[in-house]
Order: C-alpha cells, then structure tokens, then sequence
C-alpha cells in the first residue's frame, strides 16, 4: 500500500484531506515549515507523522499530494520528480476523490465553511457522510454515501471539481492578488457552474448569483419572494433563532438555530434545500441543525470575567459587517469591540474605505498591523491609513493588549484571517 506524503500538511486543506484518507486506512504523513499552525495538534492527536521539510522525507512507494502554496521547484517535490513517484496536486487530488459518494461542493466568497461544516453535520445525521472543511477539520465515514466539502476560488481551483451538486453562498470581489474585478469572479463561478451534475442551490439574494447559468436545476433559496426556499418571520433569543420555511410560496416548517445573524439563516436555508431535494427526512434535518456547535475559528465565544471574547476567521468588509452585527443581535446591551488585524496589503489597499465603513459598525476598535503575504508586495501601505478612517481607532501591540481590560462587560471580536489569536491568547494571559 502507497504512503500518502502530504507537502504542506498543516495547511487547512491539506490537514483536512490527511485526516479523511488516515481515517480510510492509508498510510499518512506530511511535511510543513516548523512554525505552529491551529491545524497541528489534531494532526498529531491522530498519529499522523509531521516532518520538517526535506528532500529526503521522499521515498520511493510513495504518492505526494502537493499544496497549492508550493511550486514545483520545492526540493521535496523536485526530488519526487527525480525518482519518479506520482505527484498530485490538492485540488485535483480531491477532484477525482469525490467522484466516489454523492459529493456537495461548498463555494462561495464568503460562508465556505460554515456552511460546509452545517451540511456534514446534517447529512451525516441520515447517512454515513465524509467531509472536508476549510478549518483543517476532515474525516472520512466508513461506508460513507455523502461527501460534502469546501471549493474555494481562488485561483480558480474548484475549477478541478465536477461535483454532483453545489451551493453556492455569494458572490463578492476579494483575492485582489488574483482576480481582476468582480466580473473576473464571476466568471469563474459561471464556469464551475457549468461542471456541476446534478443542482445548483444558490443564493437568490445575490444579484450575480441570480445571473448564473447551469446545465442543471438552479434552485434559488433566500429572504425575497422570488427564491425557491424562503425564510420568513424570523426572530432571535438569548438562545438563538427560529425562522418559517416555505418551498414555492408553500409553508414547509419551522426551524430553529444557536447561531444569529441573517447569514446564519442562509447557510441553514441552503442545507435545508439540499436536504429536501435529498428526501432527506424533515425532523433529522430540524435536529442537526439545533445541535451544530459551529467550525473552528466562526464567531468561537468563550467568557474571561465579565466580558465575553469572539474568535472570527473575518477578513473581509462583507464578514466583518456580518460578525459584528450578529454580535449585537446576541448581545444587545453589551459594548462591541472589534479588533481586527487586516489580511495581505492587497485585499487592505483594495477595500481600505469598506474595511473602515464595516469596522465603525463596533463601538470601539482597535487595530494590529497587517499581516502580510509571501506571495505579495507591500509596497507603501501601513495599518495607519486604516486607522486615519476610523475616528477613534487605537493601534494595539501583542505585548500591549492590556488596555483592552478597561472595556468592562464588553464583548471583543479578534477578527483577521492571519495569526490574530496570538493577541487574544496575549490578552487571555493578562487577564488570567
């Protein structure tokens, strides 16, 4: 039987995928750069061998599955090259994998993984289904019928899918690095669009979304009239929040979930219609959906004193707007305090005036310096042009996170996709 070496196991995708194909019975290991990654400890947790790279790690006998991150002039890759083993990319790796199960891809510009984490977990609830998910979470199901996943766009990688069905969340301009402008973006959804198999369940909220072309079924859900599945009167509670279905104009049920925000209805509204087009039984769908806990690093609360402390993956306006608003909806008479570490200078100077419109939503704001990319330049962009946009907006040092503590009874929001939690776990050491 091959090993699987994975190149750039700890990144996200890669962990997730490692631990589906250890969980079938292959032999898995992988290599990455010897900083720490939130995806390590799983990895380890499961017996999964971590090396640092180095071209000798490559034994004949071996399939590599190489990282997006990494070009073919990496020396382990080389070096496979050079003895002749198979070398697979992730995506199209993944790409002929899920042609075994039913497969549901999860794309869009925002709400991937979330929603990819609420369709496991609700289809997993009527059938054996596996999953990969895009904060390094995988598993692969014995007997497993379903396979839902996360397909991101950037680069056009989903592009390597052609998946029985998709959902698709939005359609919004980010990835400035690559895409040109919003109708590069979706054109690169169109394009996807065309591979999908079976349906297509779209946010009919989203005004490109409502343009695109399939060979399939599009089947539209959303707030407005026109959508195929509909929620309407929906309310919240300390406890979360409850809204009525109806599938073409007709009720369907009720349905109750812990999150808030209306793109929390969304994503349950997308594996609702799924779930129906499946037959999947309505009562199974009504009880996942109360009992998901949510994905790593998606508004992830835990309570220090009075105040209450969120870790959110938000990095881009639309998200930041999102999170904070559910905040609020959860906690009305608290003060919001974001702080928020900006993601690659390209996405910062893209949308430098949306990132300061969305952050001002928060009653207090603090800000960390960028947090750059290897594969960008920086050029002249500082965390102080943001700061300048935002009245009042204080800069914050990881050594210097104890001026948070005179924001009593608030909740903070750490926000940013890069290593923002080095400043919240700073902040937990002050305080505890």
């Amino acid at each position: 039987m091959t090993t699987y070496h994975f190149v750039g196991i700890k990144g996200s995708g890669m962990s997730a995928l490692a631990h589906i194909l250890h969980d079938k019975g292959y032999k898995v290991q992988g290599s990455d750069i010897e900083k720490t990654f939130f995806t390590q400890k799983a990895l380890e947790e499961a017996g999964i061998l971590i090396l640092p790279f180095n071209a000798d790690n490559i034994q004949s006998g071996m399939t590599v599955i190489a990282g997006n991150a990494f070009n073919d002039e990496h020396e382990e890759i080389k070096r496979a090259v050079e003895i002749g083993i198979p070398v697979i990319r992730y995506h199209k790796f993944l790409g002929d994998f899920i042609q075994n199960f039913t497969s549901v891809a999860i794309t869009g510009s925002h709400g991937k993984t979330s929603t990819t984490g609420l369709m496991a977990h609700v289809v997993s609830g009527a059938a054996p289904t596996s999953y990969l998910i895009g904060d390094g979470t995988g598993r692969g199901a014995k007997e497993a019928k379903y396979f839902a996943f996360e397909a991101c766009e950037y680069r056009r990688h989903f592009l390597s899918y052609a998946p029985d069905y998709a959902v698709m969340t939005n359609i919004d301009f980010d990835h400035p690095d690559y895409f040109a402008d919003i109708d590069d973006v979706f054109s690169a959804f169109q394009e996807m669009a065309k591979q999908v198999k079976k349906g297509i369940f779209a946010c009919g909220d989203d005004e490109y979304l409502q343009g695109i072309q399939a060979n399939v079924p599009v089947v539209f859900y959303g707030f407005g009239d026109e959508n195929d599945f509909q929620a309407r009167n929906a309310s919240f509670d300390e406890n979360g929040t409850t809204f009525d279905v109806f599938v073409r104009n007709e009720f369907y049920a009720t349905f109750r979930i812990p999150g808030y925000g209306d793109h929390n209805i969304l994503n349950a509204l997308s594996v609702i219609g799924l779930c129906h087009y499946e037959e999947i039984d309505t009562d199974i769908v009504k009880e996942r959906l109360l009992t998901f806990s949510g994905v790593k690093r998606r508004f992830s609360e835990k309570k220090a004193g009075g105040q209450v402390l969120i870790d959110d993956y938000a990095h881009h306006p639309t998200e930041i707007r999102a999170t904070i608003n559910a905040a609020r909806q959860k906690y009305p008479n608290r003060e919001i305090v974001a702080v928020f570490q900006p993601h690659t200078f390209s996405r910062t100077q893209t949308f430098l005036d949306e990132f300061a419109d969305s952050l001002n939503k928060a009653d207090a704001v603090y800000l960390c310096d960028i947090f750059g990319s290897a594969r960008e330049n920086h050029g002249k962009l500082t965390i102080e042009d943001l700061q300048q946009k935002i009245p009042g907006a204080r800069l914050i040092k990881e050594e210097g996170t104890a001026v948070l503590a005179e924001h009593k009874d608030s909740v903070l929001i750490f926000m940013g996709a890069g290593d923002i939690q080095k400043f919240q776990a700073a902040y937990e050491q002050e305080i505890m």
